[in-house]
């Protein structure tokens, strides 16, 4: 019988499937959140670059007219509201054509001359406005400067600068949202795809258990279709072929039960046939096969090998077909020459079986069935251990009732003499402890009866 293949997890087409729109849903997400954090940190730095711009706009607006006036009081006070209400505003100054710092949020650096921020320049406005990356000594800045105009005189310009850790922090906190809804999206896609994967690949599923019980011949009942598409109709198919496959099976094995009982019976007819060449052989197969079944049954053979080994036993002497009546029907004695031929049955019996290819497996048993646990035997002499089985069954059984039949040339021996002969022959003719298995199961069998060997023949 074939060993069912037992499938590792992963090859399983639902897991498989399942792994596939998991990975997907996977790298979509991590796609889509990564495209997302690009957005929405571009969006919140326009967003502060824009308020800011805004506030220094406003600031410049305001601031012409003060600076016009020289109330520096009132530049103070606009630099000191500004940066109050907004604190992410790391510092704001303003200053003159000059570069001289005449307001700072920072009051120690009023009247200082204003070094330009270096950096990488953001953007530039139609109105001069620049927005620039502070890099050096003072990093983690963004700078704005617009200039202050009044009346289309240029003053000085409005410097404020925004610190990036409010950035920072704003895209942290987005991306700690992202990251949550994102966390969410995956798992409920990962459970219904598991869920939709598994009802997808349910009729799969269903037709592999099919085709397997099928295979392994225990196949009884129709699968369940689950959908009308097309795994539905090749379902309903399979159903139908399973159900024709199943009657054919039946069919065949009724013909083959037929067939086999009809073959044993030619064997049997067989058997007799060759036994009735001899009036002193006759049913001389049947009651060794009898003899040698009784001893694998004590040995612990299975049925196969039960059947196996009565039919040899029914086929040990058919080479015996071939042996002249001078010789197999003489009175006497055989001479040299003769007792050669004669043991040659084996040779001739496996010559025989050779001829049919379901028959070959006989032969072991029929062409060493005269072999000698001690070597001395023939046709190959074989020693021990390396006589088949069968073969030294067959011998036990063979010699038990050769003995207790009558022959031409002497009269048959009691069961207790011939149980006797098997005993002193343990170790030379036959295997020691097959011959004391094989009488302690003639001394507990009852005699047969006469009814016996004809229900036999």
């Amino acid at each position: 019988m074939t060993k069912k293949r037992i499938l590792s997890p992963f090859k399983k087409i639902h897991v498989k499937a399942s792994l596939f729109v998991v990975f997907l849903l996977i790298l979509s997400t991590l796609a889509f959140s990564l495209i997302t954090v690009q957005i929405l940190n571009r969006r919140i730095l326009n967003e502060v670059i824009k308020r800011a711009e805004t506030l220094c706009r406003s600031a410049a607006s305001t601031a012409g007219y003060t600076l016009i006036s020289q109330d520096l009081l009132g530049l103070d006070n606009l630099v000191y509201r500004i940066k109050s209400t907004t604190p992410d505003i790391a510092y704001m100054a303003i200053i003159d054509l000059e570069d001289k710092i005449l307001v700072h949020s920072d009051t120690r650096k009023t009247g200082e001359l204003f070094s330009p921020a270096t950096g990488r320049l953001i953007e530039k406005t139609k109105d001069e406005t620049t927005v620039r990356e502070v890099s050096g000594p003072a990093p983690g800045l963004i700078e704005v400067r617009t200039p202050i105009a009044f009346l289309d005189k240029a003053l000085g310009s409005v410097l404020l600068a925004v610190d990036e850790a409010a950035i920072v922090e704003a895209r942290r906190e987005a991306r700690s949202h992202i990251l949550a809804i994102s966390a969410i999206l995956l798992l409920l896609g990962i459970a219904a795809s598991v869920g939709l994967t598994s009802i997808f690949t349910r009729p799969v599923r269903e037709l592999s258990a099919g085709v397997a019980e099928l295979k392994s011949g225990t196949s009884g009942r129709p699968l369940r279709i689950y959908s009308q598409d097309e795994l539905g109709q090749l379902t309903e198919s399979f159903n139908e072929m399973t159900a024709l496959i199943t009657a054919q099976k039946n069919s065949l094995s009724r013909y083959a039960s037929d067939l086999e009982e009809a073959y044993v019976s030619t064997i049997r007819v067989l058997a007799a046939a060759i036994d009735a060449r001899d009036t002193y052989t006759l049913g001389h197969s049947t009651r060794v096969a009898q003899l040698s079944v009784d001893l694998g049954r004590d040995l612990g053979l299975n049925a196969s090998e039960l059947e196996e080994l009565e039919i040899a036993c029914l086929f040990h002497d058919v080479g015996k077909i071939k042996i002249p009546d001078s010789i197999l029907l003489k009175k006497g004695e055989l001479d040299i020459q003769e007792k050669r031929e004669m043991m040659r049955h084996p040779e001739y019996g496996a010559e025989i079986l050779s001829n049919a290819r379901t028959l070959l497996k006989y032969i072991p048993a029929v062409r060493h069935h005269h072999e000698r646990y001690d070597g001395a035997g023939y046709p190959d002499g074989l020693v021990g251990q390396k006589i088949p089985l069968t073969a030294a069954i067959i011998s036990l059984a063979d010699m038990y009732d050769a003995v207790t039949s009558d022959r031409p040339y002497r009269k048959a021996l009691s069961e207790e003499q011939a149980q006797a002969e098997i005993v002193a022959l343990a170790g030379m003719q036959f295997d020691p402890e097959l011959a004391t298995r094989f009488v302690a199961l003639l001394k507990q069998r009852r005699p047969a009866s006469v009814s016996d060997l004809e229900r036999r023949l």
